[in-house]
């Protein structure tokens, strides 16, 4: 029997599929940003975060984590723009860069418990 090639889906929907599929640019930076939700240690400083603004050592003493790792987690997510540093005196303490993180975080928290 000869192999044959079947297409299920109707020209609408392809037609549909070719204008609403985003770029792969776009595809790209949607992944980069839902690769910060992927690592434990980055969900909870963005946990902490969402409820107070904080320096490197309190997040570090709070979450027992060595303040090298939260450096460098704090340094991907401020370059996902998912924080941002603010300079109080001598200080410089770190904040969600957007509210919409605390949003994707308590989507996720709601979508695991549906």
């Amino acid at each position: 029997m000869k192999d044959q090639q079947y297409t299920i889906i109707d020209k609408n929907t392809l037609t549909n599929l070719q204008y609403y599929m985003p770029e792969n640019q776009t595809l790209r930076q949607l992944a980069d940003i839902f690769s910060i939700f992927a690592d434990q240690t980055r969900l909870k400083i963005l946990s902490a975060l969402a409820l107070s603004e904080m320096c490197v050592t309190d997040l570090s003493k709070y979450l027992n984590i060595n303040q090298t790792t939260i450096s460098h987690q704090l340094r991907l997510l401020k370059n996902c723009n998912a924080v941002v540093d603010i300079r109080k005196g001598k200080n410089i303490v770190y904040s969600l860069g957007n509210e919409l993180v605390n949003n994707i975080m308590s989507d996720g928290v709601d979508y695991i418990f549906a």
